[in-house]
């Protein structure tokens, strides 16, 4: 009897656990008030009073950067973009980008372990439209198909974060694919995040109150320049280089078919 009641207990752990876990740190986070912090007013207003707590409190402030990353990736949150930039400008390029590909990494593997779980049919409803166009190159070679949508961003990030766990693929091959292809993209971002001071400037003298207001507005996809575009297609190009000789040979994939 007891054993079974722990065999439920574990069953329901595994089922209920990765949702419970995102929603404690999303109440941590709303309780600190953090998602006050993911917009261009709050930085243009809370800019040296960031950067100041940073400098003072290093290793908290890595720690709870990973943390919240890791939370609104899981949230499918939009500002990921700006909080990557935002990585840079507090930590610098290289520690920014560090901290970032870990905290989506582990954002992602939430939300593919949550597509696994009792939200699963909710999520499958929610990500319904993708999973057609990305079907067949998950059977063919999940590893590699996986890591070549993640170097280049055609599908929306959520998607890619839920579609392989519907369509069962493991989850060491997806966090590896993940933590790999987010790397070029996410470090040209942070990168460009610790350039930010400049533009901050520039946001406050041309719109002069607007981070106490709340209404600055900036779009940060114009620091995306054609040249970056070509190179992450680049990297995209030379990923799925190994599928196309295989395919030309008539070898065998390197990777199993996941089942």
């Amino acid at each position: 009897m007891t054993s079974k009641i722990n065999k439920t207990n574990k069953g329901l752990l595994k089922r209920w656990g990765p949702v419970i876990a995102v929603l404690a740190l999303l109440g941590a986070g709303y309780a600190a008030g953090l998602h006050e912090y993911v917009s261009v007013s709050s930085l243009v207003k809370n800019r040296q009073a960031l950067g100041s707590f940073v400098a003072e409190n290093l290793f908290v402030s890595a720690f709870g950067f990973v943390a919240v990353y890791a939370v609104l990736v899981a949230l499918s949150f939009p500002g990921a973009s700006l909080l990557t930039l935002t990585a840079g400008l507090l930590f610098g390029g290289f520690a920014g980008g560090i901290l970032t590909v870990f905290g989506a990494t582990l954002g992602a593997v939430a939300i593919f372990l949550i597509a696994r779980s009792s939200l699963g049919d909710f999520l499958e409803d929610k990500a319904g439209p993708f999973i057609n166009r990305m079907i067949d190159g998950f059977q063919k070679d999940a590893f590699q198909y996986l890591l070549t949508i993640r170097l280049t961003p055609v599908f929306p990030f959520w998607a890619v974060n839920i579609v392989p766990a519907l369509l069962n693929m493991k989850l060491a091959p997806y966090t590896l694919a993940t933590f790999l292809g987010i790397i070029p993209a996410t470090f040209v971002f942070a990168f460009i995040g610790a350039g930010l001071d400049s533009i901050l400037d520039r946001i406050r003298e041309e719109q002069p109150g607007c981070g106490e207001a709340a209404t600055c507005s900036f779009d940060f996809g114009q620091l995306v320049t054609t040249e970056m575009l070509l190179a992450m297609l680049g990297l995209a190009a030379i990923s799925i280089l190994p599928l196309i000789i295989r395919k030309l040979r008539g070898g065998k994939p390197i990777a199993k078919k996941e089942s």
